[in-house]
């Protein structure tokens, strides 16, 4: 299960939670401009924005699970299980996609949401597996650029859904138009305190701050997450300072990760968050943390060699990290 948000304060931030009970040896990724892309049943495509986020390389190919182009569009797949359907036949008006190629498929070619949804009304999400080995995740998609927006991508039985999403949030089940309705039985919470209105005979004072948040959701299911990171993102300070909105950012994720121990799946494996990242969609920076490791690491893609045609990546940080201080 994941969560994924845009906080857009001044530069505009997006990213998510990748929580699982297994890691897949993942690592930062960036796909040069004269990478070629080759599709399935698409033409390849040879020249194109330059991305960069977190992927699983195999034969040569990036696996993004979210990602973000040079020019400020970002895009991750979250687990969407009981829901996500892929189209077994192709169709003779859309380009045929494969999910595992969609993510390249959109941030290769558009620069915003306008033009992505142009793309993507015109795409068929078709059920091919990556390999033998690789079958299809059940997925389900936020992207957001520059702008603040956001846009939803569902692929259900009866078609392609494209939802814009004012919440800026996203998690997993139910389908996004349910988890925007869940805020409805939450419209009462506050950051401020509230008034009594129990019973106005009875006098009733509050026993600590933060009481306006008293029905907040805590759990870990994927409604409880939406809510909770919904009210915190909206209610997160914005600073004209860069290293403060990113830790703001993080701050937004940290407060519905999953802790080991706390989601125990029918495979008795936990389900944690193995990592957190963050693109900065206004200056082509990636940071992210781990489980294992809070400190925030960096990628730049002002430092790499965009012409280039060949993968490059970096492993992630996973190993605490302590600042001694005597």
């Amino acid at each position: 299960m994941c969560t994924s948000i845009i906080f857009s304060p001044k530069n505009h931030y997006f990213g998510r939670n990748l929580d699982l009970d297994i890691s897949y040896g993942q690592k930062v990724v960036i796909t040069p401009r004269n990478y070629q892309f080759d599709f399935r049943k698409e033409n390849s495509i040879s020249h194109h924005f330059a991305i960069i986020g977190i992927a699983l390389v195999a034969n040569d190919y990036p696996l993004y699970f979210d990602a973000a182009n040079e020019a400020g569009l970002g895009m991750a797949g979250l687990n969407y299980p009981g829901n996500a359907y892929y189209q077994e036949t192709l169709s003779l008006t859309k380009a045929n996609i494969s999910p595992f190629e969609f993510i390249p498929w959109v941030l290769s070619q558009c620069s915003n949401l306008t033009e992505a949804e142009a793309l993507i009304v015109k795409t068929n999400l078709v059920a091919i597996n990556f390999s033998e080995k690789m079958p299809l995740a059940s997925l389900h998609w936020l992207l957001a650029d520059k702008t603040g927006q956001a846009l939803v991508v569902e692929a259900d039985r009866d078609g392609l859904h494209l939802y814009h999403n004012e919440v800026g949030v996203l998690t997993n089940n139910p389908q996004f138009p349910k988890q925007r309705f869940a805020l409805n039985i939450y419209r009462n919470l506050s950051v401020q305190p509230t008034a009594n209105t129990f019973a106005s005979n009875i006098d009733l004072t509050p026993y600590s701050s933060g009481m306006g948040s008293v029905n907040l959701p805590g759990g870990l299911d994927s409604v409880s997450r939406f809510v909770r990171a919904t009210f915190n993102l909206h209610h997160a300070p914005k600073s004209e300072n860069n290293a403060e909105n990113i830790n703001t950012y993080f701050h937004i994720l940290k407060s519905v990760e999953q802790q080991k121990g706390l989601n125990k799946l029918d495979n008795g494996q936990d389900e944690f968050t193995i990592y957190s990242d963050c693109f900065d969609l206004d200056q082509n920076c990636f940071y992210y943390t781990t489980y294992n490791n809070s400190q925030i690491s960096q990628v730049s893609l002002a430092h790499e060699d965009l012409e280039d045609s060949n993968l490059i990546s970096y492993s992630i940080s996973d190993q605490p990290n302590f600042r001694e201080v005597n």
